[in-house]
């Protein structure tokens, strides 16, 4: 389905796999034009000849969102080569099962939020000021239902992913009455190769497709935040009012995420 002849600009991180690849295809089916950031350039560009996308509809940017400098490099990038986006959707990022009594794990905390937080500021930081210069656009982070409360042997996701809550609360707050819009959407389980790790049941789990066409619709009424899909909101809200000793309670025995070989 495709919008009104409106040449819109959609600039995604991440998107050589999972959920990053979904929005790609969806607002290509959409209309909109691509600039498709990932380290792995050779496996999105294989997956746009694939799917048949015309050239000129799709532009690849190699970038590290860890690497400040790299990240950043790519946005101005994209500006001078294919315009400013109408949208920019920081959606790279990691997750890792950590064990804080490991000095190893130690490490991975700081990489996940190296990745997570302070790559998904860097991923903004060149298009704040042009937006709101021109009036408009929306920046959308991917946080996670994760962020409402701490897993047990998920500490650096969860903990990562409310930091982005925070961080897109604030960005929304410093951006009020400029026309730049600030989308935070918070995905429950998406059946991606990051997920089909899991050693734990996941409710609700959603095809990436679908979460996509969710996601699309969401970004373009401009909301503030929404948890995809509606069904683990209310879980997530759940969770949040239980008291501490039967949350915890409730997670005994729980199979946690797979930490680093």
């Amino acid at each position: 389905m495709r919008t009104e002849a409106v040449d819109r600009l959609a600039f995604i991180t991440g998107a050589s796999s999972g959920i990053g690849q979904a929005l790609a295809w969806r607002y290509h089916q959409a209309g909109w034009r691509l600039a498709l950031v990932a380290r792995r350039t050779g496996e999105i560009s294989a997956w746009a000849e694939a799917k048949g996308i015309p050239a000129g509809r799709w532009r690849v940017y190699g970038a590290d969102v860890a690497d400040t400098d790299s990240i950043v490099a790519a946005g101005q990038a994209c500006i001078a080569q294919q315009g400013l986006p109408d949208v920019v959707i920081a959606n790279a990022g990691i997750s890792v099962g950590v064990d804080t009594a490991e000095r190893e794990d130690i490490a991975v905390i700081a990489r996940t939020f190296a990745t997570n937080n302070v790559g998904l500021a860097a991923t903004f930081h060149p298009f704040v000021g042009a937006m709101r210069a021109r009036g408009s656009g929306r920046l959308v982070g991917i946080a996670s239902v994760a962020a409402i409360r701490g897993l047990p042997g998920h500490g650096a996701y969860c903990a990562s992913k409310a930091a982005v809550v925070s961080y897109c609360e604030s960005l929304r707050g410093e951006l009020r009455g400029s026309g730049v819009k600030v989308v935070t959407l918070a995905p429950g389980y998406v059946d991606t190769p990051l997920t089909r790790q899991n050693r734990y049941g996941m409710p609700f789990l959603m095809q990436a497709g679908d979460f996509a066409t969710a996601a699309f619709r969401a970004i373009e009424g401009g909301v503030s935040y929404r948890v995809i899909p509606w069904q683990m909101g209310v879980v997530a809200k759940l969770l949040r009012v239980l008291p501490n000793a039967l949350y915890d309670r409730l997670l005994a025995g729980r199979a946690r995420k797979q930490r680093s070989p």
